[in-house]
C-alpha cells in the first residue's frame, strides 16, 4: 500500500505533514482494528480520514475521529454516517459549503473558507480513543492548524476535540470554558464548544439542530466582522 495520503483539500501538496500516512504505524491497536476491517470489507477507505475542506479556510471544525462505517468506508470526514448530514446541513446553511450532502465522497458538497478533520484519524475500536492515540494523532492537528494562514476560528465538536485543539495550540486541556455553546479566544483564534452531532446527542434531545445553527450563526457573524 502507498504510503502517500490522497489529499481532500485541492491544491495542497500530497504527502502533507499534516496529515497522516496511508498506512501510519503510530497506533498499534487502531492498525490492528484497521487490518481487521481490511480483512472484511476490503472496498472500504479503512485508514486516516483526510482533512476535507478549503486551503483559504477561515473555519476549522473539528470532530473526534471516524466512524468506522462512515469516514473509514468513505474516505472524507463526517461522512456515511447520521452525524454528517447535520453539519454539512448546517454548513451550507452559512455559506461554509455548496454543493449537495449525499454521504458520499464522490457527491457534489464542496467547502467554501472552512475544512473539517478529525483529533483522531483512524477509526477506533467503540469510538473511543486511548489518550495515547489522541496524543500521537496530535501532531497532525497542530501542523493542519498551522497550515491555514487565514484561520479564524474553531469549531469543537464534544470534549475530546476541545482538549485536542488546546493541547495542539500549547495550551492545558483546562483552559477557556468547556461546554456547549461557550467561546473563548486562545492566541489568534477563537474556539466555539459544541457537543458533537452524534445521532446519541441529537436523539436524546441533548443537541437539537436549533442549538447547532446558533452556534454556527454565532461563526459566521464573528467571521464576517473579522473580514
Amino acid at each position: 500500500m502507498s504510503t502517500e495520503q490522497p489529499s481532500n483539500i485541492p491544491g495542497e501538496a500530497v504527502p502533507s505533514p499534516a496529515e497522516p500516512a496511508r498506512d501510519c504505524p503510530l497506533c498499534p491497536r487502531l492498525v490492528a482494528y484497521r487490518r481487521e476491517n481490511q480483512d472484511l470489507y476490503p472496498d472500504w477507505f479503512n485508514g486516516p480520514a483526510p482533512s476535507f475542506g478549503d486551503r483559504e479556510a477561515r473555519l476549522l471544525v473539528v470532530g473526534l475521529a471516524p466512524g468506522r462505517k462512515g469516514a473509514n468506508r468513505t474516505g472524507r470526514p463526517f461522512t456515511g454516517d447520521f452525524a454528517g448530514a447535520l453539519l454539512y446541513e448546517t454548513l451550507n446553511k452559512f455559506g461554509f459549503a455548496t454543493g449537495r450532502f449525499e454521504a458520499r465522497a464522490d457527491d457534489s458538497l464542496r467547502l467554501v473558507g472552512s475544512v473539517v478533520t478529525n483529533a483522531v484519524r483512524c477509526a477506533p475500536p467503540g469510538n473511543k480513543p486511548e489518550t495515547s492515540e489522541e496524543n500521537a494523532c496530535r501532531p497532525f492537528l497542530t501542523k493542519r492548524i498551522e497550515a491555514l494562514p487565514r484561520l479564524k476560528a474553531i469549531v469543537t465538536l464534544g470534549d475530546v476535540s476541545r482538549r485536542n485543539v488546546l493541547k495542539a495550540l500549547g495550551l492545558k486541556a483546562s483552559a477557556g470554558t468547556p461546554g456547549h455553546g461557550s467561546e473563548f479566544q486562545a492566541g489568534p483564534y477563537r474556539i466555539f464548544n459544541s457537543y458533537h452531532c452524534s445521532r446519541l446527542n441529537t436523539n436524546t434531545g441533548r443537541l437539537t439542530t436549533p442549538m447547532f445553527e446558533d452556534l454556527f450563526a454565532r461563526v459566521r457573524d464573528y467571521l464576517d466582522t473579522e473580514a
